[in-house]
């Protein structure tokens, strides 16, 4: 079973990829994750992925497509995946569909986590404090949060017509948000 979550920066998207992970015996894939181990070795691709993200933006497609592709070609991830804030504009949808298509493989649930801007301040505040991660400054937050509704809004238009596609409020304590995934889930 492969899964999508989508939601701004501080939704609870990695809280419940994680869960999913645990119960499905599945493969968290996030491109957040990914691409801060990139910056962690300081590669050249690691030097273009800092710059983005102190400013606010999103990341190259072509570097985060190809990070994608190197992980659903790896075999025994095939069918496991819970992809974690990816695609994050069309251009990645449609490379994730072809992907996957030419792995005879299909996005089964899509998780949208629905947060207000207020939550999320509040949450990467808190955020900030217990992880200490440094693109977790608030006013890059903020830019990310437009950015995000920007640029991803028109992906869950593109998804939302999916028979798997749910929109779950995220402003739900992580339990309740749980239970309701685990609940469609049917797990």
């Amino acid at each position: 079973m492969n899964i999508i979550l989508f939601g701004p920066p501080g939704a609870g998207k990695g809280t419940q990829a994680k869960y999913l992970v645990d119960i499905l015996k599945g493969f968290q894939i996030s491109t957040g994750d990914m691409l801060r181990e990139e910056i962690k070795k300081n590669s050249d691709i690691g030097k273009k992925i800092i710059n983005y993200m102190n400013d606010g933006k999103f990341v190259n497609d072509e570097i985060v497509n190809k990070i994608i592709e190197n992980v659903i070609n790896d075999k025994k991830k095939k069918g496991k995946l819970i992809f974690d804030g990816y695609p994050r504009s069309i251009n990645q949808a449609k490379n994730l569909d072809f992907l996957l298509k030419n792995s005879n493989q299909k996005i089964d649930f899509i998780f949208f986590l629905n947060v207000s801007k207020d939550t999320i301040i509040k949450r990467i505040e808190k955020r900030k404090i217990l992880e200490k991660r440094s693109d977790d400054d608030l006013s890059t937050i903020l830019k990310r949060y437009d950015t995000y509704m920007d640029t991803t809004r028109p992906v869950l238009d593109y998804y939302n017509k999916n028979s798997g596609f749910y929109e779950i409020d995220g402003a739900l304590k992580i339990e309740e948000i749980t239970a309701k995934i685990g609940t469609i889930l049917n797990v």
